[in-house]
């Protein structure tokens, strides 16, 4: 438990403030900061629904590296340009904020019960990342998980005060 007990906190409060943001929505016309790396600009109902894709598709990923009965490190994951993810986040953009928070806090509440049965030695198991290569249960969770929950709960805060994006 003590491995986990930073990731678990991070993504107690990110949940905490993505909650604050669902009840209070910005406007449909908002648009997010442009992608660095991309220049792509999104709506709060693309950021929601890329929330409510990403935690089941990045616990399962860690679960499959976890799993004992693999000898060597499996590969995992996918990039920003994959298929099911554009799909899954056209398909969820027009369901309400509140509808899309029930689904993520069912997800984080799977995420979490499984986190906290994952012995030390779990956490250490290795995947590869296709673009990032090697990483742990432990890093997968922390990158994939618990930094982009907290990204994304600091863009949609940009969007409820749009003063914050100049």
């Amino acid at each position: 438990m003590s491995d986990t007990r930073d990731l678990l906190a991070r993504i107690d409060s990110a949940e905490r403030t993505l909650s604050h943001f669902a009840e209070t929505p910005p406007p449909p016309s908002a648009l997010t900061r442009a992608e660095p790396s991309t220049g792509e600009r999104w709506d709060a109902g693309q950021a929601w629904a890329h929330l409510a894709e990403f935690v089941p598709y990045w616990r399962m990923e860690a679960r499959r590296v976890a799993d004992p009965a693999n000898a060597e490190p499996v590969a995992f994951g996918r990039v920003q340009s994959d298929p099911d993810r554009i799909a899954r986040i056209a398909e969820g953009r027009r369901e309400p904020p509140p509808v899309q928070m029930e689904r993520l806090a069912r997800e984080l509440s799977a995420l979490r019960s499984w986190l906290t049965g994952l012995a030390p030695a779990d956490l250490q198991r290795m995947g590869i990342h296709q673009t990032r290569g090697p990483m742990s249960v432990r890093e997968i969770i922390d990158r994939f998980i618990a930094a982009h929950l907290e990204e994304h709960a600091a863009q949609l805060g940009e969007l409820e005060m749009p003063e914050a994006r100049r």
